[in-house]
């Protein structure tokens, strides 16, 4: 019996002419490439459903994290407002809107929903979008030092990156334009 090789170059070389043997060997081929294919589209079937079962709130709970925005905004509108400061109204709503906002955090806690810890952590492009730099001799640059909106996973995925402010060194241009003119003047 020839080996496959041998058989498969004749093919290319005499398409026309088949022995019922080459026949077989392109059938059996064609058989198992089909069932590889079968077996590729079933695991990609399988990894579908899965990532559905999964991920399939994704859009919801994007859109659901505006409560959260909107709670945080009303919190902190009150907390400005000079006509409320200081005056039990405040401090009751205050109360009750964390009492929602807890629930909220809670909610998505139990579906794998959770808020990214940021702030003093290095900038993390996949988790954290700078909006700002501030100047900071504190902080090594490139620290979070502020954080504008929270970020949130879903699972392992990033539903929302945080939006942060991060650190940078002052500016010693004073000082160093200072050095430069005088080694100008000196020349």
């Amino acid at each position: 019996m020839k080996n496959k090789h041998q058989i498969i170059k004749k093919q290319v070389l005499n398409p026309q002419k088949k022995n019922p043997e080459e026949k077989i060997l392109e059938l059996e081929d064609k058989v198992a490439r089909t069932f590889a294919e079968m077996e590729n589209q079933r695991r990609r079937f399988e990894k579908e459903k899965e990532d559905a079962y999964e991920y399939g709130g994704f859009a919801f709970a994007k859109e659901a994290l505006n409560l959260i925005d909107n709670l945080e905004r009303s919190k902190q509108i009150l907390k400005n407002d000079q006509s409320l400061k200081d005056t039990d109204a405040l401090k009751k709503i205050l109360d009750h809107l964390n009492i929602i906002y807890n629930d909220l955090i809670s909610v998505f806690s139990k579906n794998n929903i959770k808020p990214i810890d940021c702030l003093n952590k290095k900038l993390d492009p996949n988790f954290h979008q700078a909006m700002i730099e501030i100047e900071d001799n504190q902080n090594e640059p490139g620290t979070i030092v502020q954080e504008i909106q929270k970020g949130f996973t879903i699972k392992d995925r990033l539903l929302r990156p945080s939006l942060v402010g991060v650190s940078k060194k002052t500016n010693n241009k004073d000082k160093k334009s200072q050095e430069n003119e005088d080694n100008l003047k000196n020349k």
